[in-house]
């Protein structure tokens, strides 16, 4: 288990959450169950799913609940591409949180490659291992 809290992803991912809430704030009120309320919940679904993968036990774990942050990232950026072309935000916010998911994401696929990069090591050190002490019985 890993502490959440100290995850570069995690504090950039909460980060862009707040951004968000502050930004859906200033929406038209009959957006409040429409288009504020989705992409409050998909913004928020990022960091609670690298929070809820750090408190599971393995690897895979882990890479799965950063797979579906991932999704919810393409997710956000879509809807604050239709904020924008709606006009509740401007260009110049959509092209920052849009180049902020990209990192996000970008952040999210290095880490499941190194999950699985360290899988499959230690996959080969117990393969390795179990060789050995079958070579060890035979002698």
């Amino acid at each position: 288990m890993k502490d959440f809290r100290n995850q570069a992803i995690w504090q950039r991912s909460h980060k862009l959450t707040l951004d968000l809430y502050r930004a859906t704030q200033k929406f038209p009120k009959e957006e409040m169950f429409g288009l504020t309320s989705q992409i409050r919940r998909a913004v928020s679904s990022i960091p609670t799913n690298i929070a809820e993968g750090c408190g599971r036990r393995t690897n895979a774990e882990l890479a799965n609940f950063l797979n579906i942050a991932s999704g919810s990232a393409s997710e956000v950026e879509y809807e604050i591409l239709l904020a924008k072309e709606v006009g509740y935000i401007t260009a110049e916010q959509c092209d920052a949180w849009t180049q902020e998911i990209g990192e996000i994401r970008s952040m999210l696929a290095a880490y499941m490659k190194r999950l699985k990069a360290d899988e499959n090591s230690e996959f080969r050190n117990q393969k390795s291992v179990r060789i050995k002490a079958s070579l060890n019985t035979e002698s």
